[in-house]
């Protein structure tokens, strides 16, 4: 009996030294390579799925910082283009009205700044009204020659490319009408300047600064001159992205100013940057 109860407890001793020379040696094969021999192996299909798991959770994700969601760069810049659009034949069709310049502060074309004596010292020898209509009609003239801008405006529009579309949308409230503005303003005026001097002639303002200039001359013995072509040609240019920049901001910020679908799709994902 007493042999039994030793070869028992032998036994024993034996089972337990093994157990724990085996955990000992689970434990360093965890320490050096990270594999837990506690944890049953993957059947494939398991091991596909936490290999797909472990990729979706490491891998960053390439949606832009502002998460526009599934927008394409075209449905982008088709949205900045179309806004720009809208800004531009809206904005041109108000400045074209009788008074769409002379009557909008934000955008009326004033007396040169070089020429402000002139009609400071016309007042005074009770001229006001010459000086008046000079002013007048230099709004005339760019409200005259707007309505020619529209098509080259609207073909200044394509140059925005795929790739500038979404910094843009990324922007500030006038982010599209700048970038608009630093691509096209040369071209624009080179293309413009024409237009406006023919609308100079056609209300008669170049005959009415002629007269106002030489008036001035006559009473101080001084001689001025400007370019009213180039000044109104500048400030009508202005006007134009004046009206452009208030448009753009309108549908960056009004969702009831998004008229159409795709405004409404692009400019509601910038909603959220």
């Amino acid at each position: 009996m007493r042999k039994s109860i030793f070869i028992a407890a032998g036994l024993l001793f034996s089972i337990s030294t093994q157990a724990q020379l085996l955990d000992m040696i689970k434990s360093t094969v965890k320490d050096k390579t990270g594999i837990d021999l506690n944890t049953p192996p993957a059947t494939k299909g398991s091991t596909a799925t936490s290999t797909s798991t472990n990729t979706t959770t490491t891998t960053p994700t390439k949606s832009s910082p502002a998460n526009l969601g599934n927008l394409t760069s075209t449905q982008i810049s088709s949205g900045l283009k179309e806004a720009l659009s809208i800004g531009v034949t809206d904005g041109v069709k108000k400045l074209a009205l009788t008074d769409g310049f002379l009557k909008n502060e934000a955008v009326k074309i004033l007396m040169p700044e070089k020429l402000r004596k002139v009609d400071t010292t016309l007042r005074s020898l009770g001229m006001g009204s010459l000086a008046d209509e000079g002013v007048k009609l230099l709004n005339r003239a760019a409200e005259d020659a707007v309505t020619e801008a529209a098509p080259i405006f609207t073909n200044a529009i394509t140059s925005m490319t795929i790739t500038d579309a979404k910094n843009i949308l990324l922007g500030t409230d006038n982010a599209a009408t700048s970038y608009l503005q630093g691509k096209t303003q040369s071209q624009l005026f080179t293309a413009f300047q024409p237009k406006v001097k023919a609308s100079l002639g056609k209300v008669g303002a170049d005959t009415v600064w002629k007269n106002l200039i030489s008036k001035y001359n006559t009473f101080t013995g001084q001689s001025v001159t400007t370019d009213l072509n180039e000044y109104v040609t500048t400030e009508t240019i202005n006007g134009v992205f004046k009206m452009v920049a208030d448009k753009e901001s309108g549908i960056r910020n009004t969702p009831a100013m998004r008229t159409t679908s795709i405004l409404q799709k692009v400019f509601g994902a910038q909603d959220n940057k």
